[in-house]
């Protein structure tokens, strides 16, 4: 029996893990992936206001099927990590979403056949920095 019977139209997850100081930016993040994917919205119970200038880390799993939805350019107050994890096109489909809202740097990817893993920097806009 084939476990490739029925992928068309299947969701697949991916993990998605914010690092950096800001809930804000953590929010600004999480509200363009959601305006594109429903999600677990594991992060939504952590504090408000974390302890000043100590990174916190955000998770949420995202159901990655077709967008809904293009995001617009979006600005950051401060520089973000993102961690995708997930299976490798859906990985590629959530990536292409954040490129398309924020300036993204790559940091490095794991590969697999199964499985990928891709860390990126989300940095804030520069003024009159045109997204590209």
């Amino acid at each position: 029996m084939s476990t490739m019977a029925n992928v068309e139209g299947h969701a697949e997850h991916v993990l998605v893990t914010l690092s950096g100081i800001s809930r804000d930016d953590a929010d600004t993040v999480f509200n363009v992936l959601h305006g594109c994917y429903r999600s677990d919205d594991a992060y939504a119970g952590l504090p408000q206001h974390p302890l000043e200038e100590h990174p916190v880390v955000w998770t949420s799993t995202f159901e990655v099927t077709p967008t809904r939805t293009e995001p617009e350019p979006t600005a950051l107050t401060a520089p973000i990590t993102a961690d995708l994890q997930g299976c490798p096109c859906q990985v590629e489909q959530i990536r292409e979403v954040l490129a398309r809202a924020f300036v993204i740097e790559d940091r490095g990817k794991v590969p697999g056949d199964q499985e990928r893993e891709v860390e990126l920097r989300l940095v804030p806009r520069e003024a009159g920095l045109e997204h590209g």
